[in-house]
C-alpha cells in the first residue's frame, strides 16, 4: 500500500465517522467500553453447512431479504431475537415495534451486542449493523424511529431466530 492510498483511506474513514449521527457514535463508544462476547470465526464453507442459502447470503454476503417476507415481521410474543448464525441475543421484544417497512424493526439493540459501519451501497450513506460476535450482517439503522431513541434498527428477519419468553436460549455457537 502506498502512502498516498493509505492517506486517502484514512481521510475517507475520518470523513465517514464525522458523518455518523451523534447517537450512533455514542453507541459505538459504549460498545467499545463493554466486554464483548468472544468472537466466533468460521470459514464460508462452515457457515454454509449451518445456515440456509438465504441466511448465508444475508448474514455473510450482506444481502437483503424481500420486504414482508419474514414471519418475524408480525411476531408479537414476548421473547428474544438472536443472531441466526451464532445465537447471540441481539434484541428483546420490549424494543420491537411495527415500522411499516416490511422488516422486523426495533428502537434499540441489547447494549454491546451489535457493531456499526458506514455502508455506501445504493449510492447513499447508510449505517449497517452486524452481530458483534460473528460479524453477521443484520440490517441498517436509521434516525426515523420512535422514542425513546428515535432510531429504527431495521433487521432482516432471516438473520434472526426468535425464542419465546420462558423457553431456553440455545447455546452460543463456537
Amino acid at each position: 500500500m502506498t502512502r498516498r492510498s493509505w492517506l486517502g483511506r484514512a481521510l475517507a474513514a475520518a470523513a465517514a465517522t464525522a458523518l455518523l449521527p451523534a447517537s450512533l457514535v455514542g453507541c459505538a463508544r459504549r460498545e467499545a467500553g463493554h466486554a464483548s462476547p468472544p468472537t466466533v470465526q468460521k470459514s464460508a464453507a462452515e457457515w454454509r453447512e449451518l445456515l440456509t442459502p438465504e441466511q448465508y447470503d444475508v448474514l455473510f454476503r450482506e444481502r437483503t431479504e424481500r420486504p414482508h417476507s419474514s414471519a418475524l415481521n408480525g411476531e408479537t410474543r414476548e421473547g428474544s431475537y438472536l443472531c441466526a448464525a451464532c445465537f447471540l441475543p441481539l434484541f428483546t421484544s420490549e424494543t420491537k415495534y411495527e415500522s411499516g417497512t416490511g422488516w422486523p424493526s426495533f428502537w434499540a439493540p441489547i447494549e454491546g451486542r451489535v457493531g456499526t459501519k458506514p455502508d455506501y451501497t445504493l449510492f447513499m450513506r447508510r449505517t449497517e449493523y452486524h452481530c458483534i460476535r460473528c460479524h453477521g450482517h443484520q440490517g441498517h439503522v436509521f434516525d426515523d424511529g420512535p422514542p425513546p431513541t428515535g432510531q429504527r434498527w431495521c433487521n432482516n428477519g432471516v438473520a434472526l431466530e426468535f425464542v419465546p419468553a420462558g423457553e431456553d436460549l440455545p447455546e452460543l455457537r463456537s
